[in-house]
């Protein structure tokens, strides 16, 4: 594992490296608005991911680095990704643009104009908690490149029944929330709520190269 500090024009930005022995992907993996890259989902790919050939690189957006407590506009956090974006293609591999939440959003929006071989989005927020009508649809729909969608079953931001059909894959993580966490009364342990994600990226991975 090894991290850089990457300066960009919303300030310093982190990335921090799992290198595959023998890479054939690069995943850049962002962040919510509620949390950093040691988010349960994003350490269990980073985890899994490089014995499958697939670098992982965790991407810290500048106002998680400067230690602010708010997100920005996502114009600004569309800025963060473009300013890391030639770090993250520097080893000559596709890359596939992802994060969490906030992130999956940033993924969406800048896939297509950065050049990304495809996109995965973690717990995409396909609305606001109680409020359906405020739909970030366009967003992921929009996104111009195959892409994966990881949800929870009883997610707040978006229930899969939710989403809309469109050219993209989706997979349901059984009764987790928005951070993919599973009840004690759930059918599967926590631990196996991870493994349906890092099985279902494992898969995808495999198919894109």
């Amino acid at each position: 594992m090894t991290t850089e500090t990457i300066t960009t024009d919303a300030g310093e930005a982190r990335v921090t490296w799992h290198r595959a022995g023998k890479p054939r992907l690069v995943l850049a993996a962002g962040h919510g608005a509620g949390g950093g890259t040691d988010a349960r989902d994003l350490s269990a790919l980073a985890a899994v991911l490089p014995a499958h050939g697939v670098t992982v690189a965790l991407v810290e957006q500048p106002w998680r680095v400067a230690g602010r407590k708010v997100a920005p506009a996502p114009k600004t956090l569309d800025t963060g990704q473009r300013g890391v974006w030639p770090a993250l293609t520097a080893p000559g591999l596709p890359v596939i643009s992802g994060g969490r939440s906030a992130g999956a959003r940033v993924a969406c929006r800048t896939a297509t104009e950065l050049g990304a071989h495809a996109v995965l989005a973690l717990s995409f927020p396909l609305h606001p908690p109680g409020r359906p009508e405020k739909s970030r649809a366009e967003e992921l729909l929009g996104a111009g490149v195959p892409t994966l969608v990881v949800q929870g079953g009883n997610d707040p931001f978006g229930k899969p029944a939710e989403f809309p059909k469109g050219d993209h894959e989706l997979v349901e993580v059984p009764q987790a929330d928005h951070g993919f966490a599973v009840p004690k009364r759930a059918d599967l342990t926590q631990e196996e709520a991870l493994r349906v994600i890092t099985d279902a990226v494992v898969r995808w991975t495999a198919v894109l190269g």
